[in-house]
């Protein structure tokens, strides 16, 4: 009898791991479980859906997937925990484990400018990514970087896995993994709408890669300006001046109609600044002379 596999799938990544098993046909899908994501613009909800129509997999939202058990569990950008007491539970994590446990590990790695972006498939544990490592890939990035960038790039990282992980299920062995070394281990905190908010007195060049990495597919980079909420959505690093009374937050220069602000240390040089509420671009400014914070 074939081992059976619950795909828990969300995002993009969870689509791309549906279309590589549905593709290899390296495992038997008994159905594939997803979830909305209104944190992010695209989440692929839809795209999964359809195709395990087109390929007639059983598809159930998360809201009505009680009882649909099966031998495996794969979780992946899944962001809940999965009650399958009867199946041996595998997850994908964004890094390069034990480092960056918990959330958003991979918008934290671009933000730490991190020099390769990793994913994990690992055993499920009662703590979360502490389980049995199974199976790790690595893809070397340069900075700049969009996250959006970042996330095709590990794409190929997930279907790897996905092909690995499919194997050792169809083998019919028990997957062990390998003990995780606590001495490296660090973690990657949750992030709400605060962790949104720029820190204007860092580096330009930090501030760019947080900018980046919060980017589409997410909400973007936040800031307050003449008393609302705005979104940068793209930004460059300008060569420094010396600034008497520094300022971070403070408009400088104008570059072609492009706001140039001051940082901590560095200029940073606003390329796309939109109102959260409308999503209206801001650009070029009313005025010159503005304070963002």
């Amino acid at each position: 009898m074939e081992n059976r596999l619950n795909l828990f799938a969300m995002t993009q990544k969870g689509f791309e791991v549906l279309k590589t098993l549905s593709e290899g046909a390296r495992s038997n899908i008994n159905a594939v479980i997803s979830a909305r994501d209104q944190k992010v613009k695209n989440d692929h909800y839809e795209d999964i859906k359809a195709l395990c129509e087109s390929v007639g997999i059983p598809f159930y939202d998360r809201a009505e997937s009680g009882g649909v058990s099966a031998d495996f569990v794969l979780a992946v950008s899944w962001r809940w925990l999965i009650d399958s007491p009867s199946a041996q539970t595998i997850v994908f994590h964004d890094s390069l484990l034990p480092r960056y446990r918990g959330f958003n590990p991979l918008v934290s790695c671009l933000i730490n400018g991190e020099p390769r972006i990793s994913v994990t498939a690992l055993l499920a544990s009662d703590e979360y990514d502490k389980g049995n490592i199974i199976a790790q890939s690595s893809t070397d990035v340069s900075y700049p970087i969009k996250i959006q960038d970042a996330i095709e790039l590990s794409i190929g990282n997930y279907r790897e896995l996905a092909l690995t992980v499919a194997k050792m299920i169809e083998s019919g062995k028990t997957i062990t993994g390998r003990p995780q070394d606590e001495r490296l281990a660090s973690y990657s905190l949750w992030r709400d709408e605060e962790d949104y908010r720029i820190d204007w007195s860092r580096s330009a060049a930090d501030i760019k890669r947080f900018v980046d990495a919060v980017g589409y597919p997410y909400q973007g980079a936040s800031a307050i300006m003449s008393g609302n909420l705005v979104r940068l959505l793209d930004a460059d690093v300008i060569a420094d001046v010396k600034v008497e009374n520094r300022t971070p937050g403070k408009v400088i220069f104008l570059e072609n109609s492009r706001p140039v602000v001051t940082c901590g240390s560095g200029l940073l040089k606003i390329n796309e600044l939109v109102d959260d509420a409308t999503g209206d671009s801001l650009l070029p400014l009313s005025r010159f002379r503005t304070r963002f914070s």
